[in-house]
Parts: C-alpha cells; structure tokens; sequence
C-alpha cells in the first residue's frame, strides 16, 4: 500500500467550469425506455449533464477555472512555479497541453509543466503530485488543472454511457503554508485495464477503418472503436471491492475513526454504489455531498467540482476531509486532506 505523508503544504484555492449546454437524461426516450430512465435518474442520481460544444476542449474549461482563480485571489502570476494538467481528454496525442495552459495564462517561461493521463482517481492523484512538487524547495505554488470532455467520447447510442458522463474543468491552488499532515494512499491494478477503455486511436491499435466501425453489442449499444466503453457491473462490483477497504485503512493510517471526519467527498460515479460505501463505512450521508445529479460523473474532474458547487455556503466543518476516486486503469486514490483554509470561488459558466 502506497501510503505517502506531506506536512506544510494544502489546498489553498480551488475553482470550477461548467459548459452552458444542459443535457437532459428525462429526453432520452428515443435510446432508452421511459421505464429505464426513471432508475437511472433514481438509482444512479443523475437527472442532468453539461456538455461542451464542439470548438470547446477541457483545457479551455480549466483555463476559465484558472482564470477564475487567479483574479479571486490576486495571485501574482509570476509565483505559481508548476503547472499540472490532468487530463484524458488533452487537445492533442502531441504535444502536451499544459505548456499551451502556462502560454495563455501569461505565466513565466519558467513555470514547470506537465501533462498526467488518468480517469476518476486523476484528482487525488495529482493533488499528490502537486503536494510533493510543493514540498520540494524552489517550489511555493502549484496550480493543478484538471478536467474532462467525456462527452466527446460517448456515443449517443450507447444507453450505458450517455446518461452517465459530462464535462468540466478544474483549477487548484497547491502551496506551503500552515496545514496540518496530509495523507495519501495511492493503487493500481492494471488486470483490469479492460474494463475501462477506448480500444483504437493510440498507438498499440491506430485509427483505422476497423475501428471507426459501429458494432452493435448484444444490448443494442452502438459505438466504434474509437469511442468509451465501460463494463458498468465489472465497475461497480471494483468499487465495492476497492473503496470501502482503502478508506479504512486510511483512517487507520491517520488513527482515526469515521466519527472523526467532516466530510467524505467520492468521486460522482453513482450514488447508490456511493451510498453503499457510506452505509459500510458507517458515516452519515449528510457528510457526503454530491453534485452527481447537476452534472454528472465529470471523470476525473468530479471531486474538485462537488467541492466548489457543494462546499462554498454549507459545510463549514471541513478540517478532516477525505477525497477519494476509482476508475479505470483500473486505479484508485483516497487521501485525507484540510480545506479550512481553502477559498472556494463561485462556479463558472463558460
């Protein structure tokens, strides 16, 4: 278990992006029965989504959360010393994106970047990154951007996905100050690297005819190969296996019960599994926002998003909050973090 300690550095800033474009999952009657929707909607939790448009990326929603950041701050652009961007949905196989974040924020040449492709852990990940990066001397401020346009690789006619995946962009501010020990516990199992995954437009299987190909599967869901597929039970029966466990071995880590914590923020995967984990875990489920049913599972970008849609005016007792995501690779990630001291801006529409 790869359990890792920082002290001295926190969350201090964080903000969030959403598209305009509201996509309802009640008119989705043409894909699937009236029946169906209304348990996915029940079940599941998520009645809406937002979508970007075509001519929008994530790292045009990150730029605006930035941005956002920045100016609610009164950051000095010339302090922040890295840049991550987390992402599986970049503007290109090459090159990085974050270098183009750096240029359009006007931040110095000498800003350190770099580019982490993971799904729904990517955020507990790559706070982890970001604290280590702001532990290291030379390093004061870390502006971590993370966020997702799953829409652009759904298909509209796979009833599996489409209810289930929207769009966001995320910006945190990482820096060292007065914060309490922060913990970590970070895993992988890349056995079921299968369950999750967009077969062709890599390197291993190119783009190709092949790939481009609809195939209809034995449910009627239509898709090519070039599109995100997701084995819903193989996911569901990972998180019940992995989440629950990981975060009572992260409260042992801290010596602490679930009675000691404020809040536990998932990432927005589905709200009856979630639920689930709560009830095991024993925590009242008004210690665990969700924003699921406003926008969605945002992948990697759900976690930093509940926290600016869900935590600004409620929740003032969040000094023991515990972030954790799963998802594909397979990998999962779950840390115990302070968000006292954290300014949480208002939710941006772009």
């Amino acid at each position: 278990m790869a359990i890792i300690r920082y002290h001295h550095v926190g969350m201090k800033a964080v903000s969030a992006c959403v598209p305009r474009q509201v996509m309802y999952n009640k008119d989705l009657t043409d894909l699937i029965p009236q029946e169906e929707i209304d348990k996915t909607i029940e079940g599941v939790g998520i009645r809406e989504r937002r979508y970007a448009d075509a001519d929008t990326c994530a790292s045009d929603l990150c730029l605006a959360a930035a941005e956002q950041l920045i100016a609610d701050n009164a950051i000095d652009k010339t302090t922040i010393d890295a840049l991550i961007f987390i992402s599986q949905t970049p503007d290109y196989h090459q090159p990085a994106t974050s270098p183009w974040l750096q240029h359009q924020l006007g931040l110095p040449t000498t800003t350190l970047c770099f580019d982490v492709n993971l799904a729904c852990s990517g955020f507990v990940y790559g706070l982890s990154i970001a604290y280590a990066y702001a532990s290291m001397q030379g390093i004061n401020n870390v502006l971590l951007l993370v966020g997702e346009t799953m829409s652009k690789t759904v298909s509209q006619k796979d009833k599996v996905s489409t209810p289930l995946f929207g769009d966001a962009g995320t910006a945190t501010l990482v820096s060292k100050g007065d914060f309490p020990e922060a913990v970590f516990s970070l895993h992988s199992d890349g056995s079921g690297s299968e369950v999750i995954k967009m077969p062709y437009g890599g390197y291993r299987h190119p783009s190709s005819p092949e790939g481009l190909m609809p195939h209809t599967d034995a449910e009627g869901n239509v898709r090519t190969g070039e599109q995100f597929f997701m084995d819903g039970m193989a996911v569901f029966n990972f998180g019940m296996k992995v989440e629950p466990k990981d975060i009572k071995n992260l409260l042992s880590e801290c010596g602490m019960t679930i009675d000691d914590v404020d809040l536990l923020i998932y990432h927005q995967a589905n709200k009856f599994m979630t639920d689930f984990f709560s009830k095991r875990l024993k925590i009242s489920l008004d210690k665990t926002p969700y924003c699921l049913d406003k926008y969605g599972n945002t992948s990697s970008a759900s976690i930093p998003l509940t926290i600016v849609s869900e935590l600004k005016d409620k929740y003032p007792d969040r000094q023991r909050v515990i972030v954790s995501g799963f998802g594909a690779g397979l990998s999962w990630a779950t840390a115990m973090i302070d968000l006292s001291k954290c300014h949480i801006s208002q939710l941006v529409e772009y």
